[in-house]
């Protein structure tokens, strides 16, 4: 693991808050796509929607300092092009040194919490697009979970909208993540069938005025060939909560990566919780999976 001045960090957030906003605007940015035109990001904007675990351990991401410790060994990887997170995992990242040259992606809604009763209603607590120029990070994120059954995905749908929309008018590309999902015995179910993860793209590629700056983050499913056949919007797809084989994942990441349309991908808890503990190892071979040797 990279260690990581943590005092440095306290004492920061402490006396000098204002640190952030100076070190944010000074940093070095990248332009979005170079080289072979892919991107490999980190997420780590689980913790905000109280989403704190791994396989079956309901609080792996409790650790905020071994969390911090995962991302800065994925971030000086060969291979690793930026990372997405809420305003408060940014921040420490910046104070910490670690985001000159990344591509640094902005989670926005964070409200629907996992488990909650008002889960599908997806308020936007976190990033607004105001707030990611502000602050000069590189894309915006969105998770659109979509219920037919539940109103409140109708609040997250109109939301969602107006971000695009404003994002569209700022320059800023959007990267927007649908699901169908449904509630089964008091939980969020994603519907990850082929069939539905196509309803879900032709959703959400149509929210807002301008579909000119929307990419999409999206699940590998069975038969990702039709699911891409379904728009023509850049598409990076996403890990997901780990299960099964990682060999198994890893196989299922680089058939997906061949298709037309796709352009990386966007992976948190598999990578940085990898099942035999290396991180390193699983951010390498992710990193050749997207951008070769």
């Amino acid at each position: 693991m990279t260690t990581l001045d943590f005092d440095a960090l306290r004492h920061a957030r402490a006396t000098q808050p204002e640190r952030i906003g100076e070190i944010l605007a000074s940093r070095t940015r990248r332009e979005l796509i170079r080289g072979d035109g892919r991107l490999f990001i980190v997420a780590a904007d689980h913790r905000a929607r109280g989403a704190l675990g791994v396989r079956n351990d309901a609080n792996a991401m409790a650790n905020r300092y071994d969390l911090l410790e995962s991302i800065a060994t994925a971030l000086s990887r060969p291979g690793v092009d930026g990372v997405l997170g809420t305003p408060d995992i940014i921040d420490d990242l910046a104070l910490l040194g670690l985001l000159d040259d990344k591509i640094v992606v902005g989670s926005m809604n964070r409200g629907g919490l996992w488990g909650s009763s008002f889960e599908m209603d997806d308020r936007y607590t976190a990033y607004d697009i105001d707030k990611i120029k502000r602050d000069r990070l590189d894309f915006a994120k969105n998770l659109v979970r979509i219920n037919l059954e539940d109103a409140g995905s109708l609040a997250t749908l109109e939301a969602t909208a107006l971000a695009v929309s404003e994002a569209a008018k700022c320059g800023i590309p959007i990267m927007l993540e649908p699901f169908m999902s449904s509630w089964a015995n008091g939980r969020v179910k994603n519907d990850l069938t082929t069939d539905a993860v196509i309803l879900s793209i032709a959703i959400a590629e149509g929210l807002g005025n301008s579909s000119a700056y929307s990419w999409l983050k999206l699940p590998v499913v069975a038969d990702m060939a039709r699911v891409m056949a379904a728009t023509t919007l850049p598409t990076l797809l996403l890990g997901g909560d780990p299960v099964g084989e990682q060999e198994e994942t890893f196989d299922s990441w680089r058939n997906a990566l061949g298709l037309p349309g796709v352009r990386g991908l966007v992976v948190g808890r598999s990578l940085l919780y990898p099942s035999d503990g290396n991180v390193e190892a699983a951010i390498d071979t992710a990193a050749e999976l997207v951008h070769g040797a």
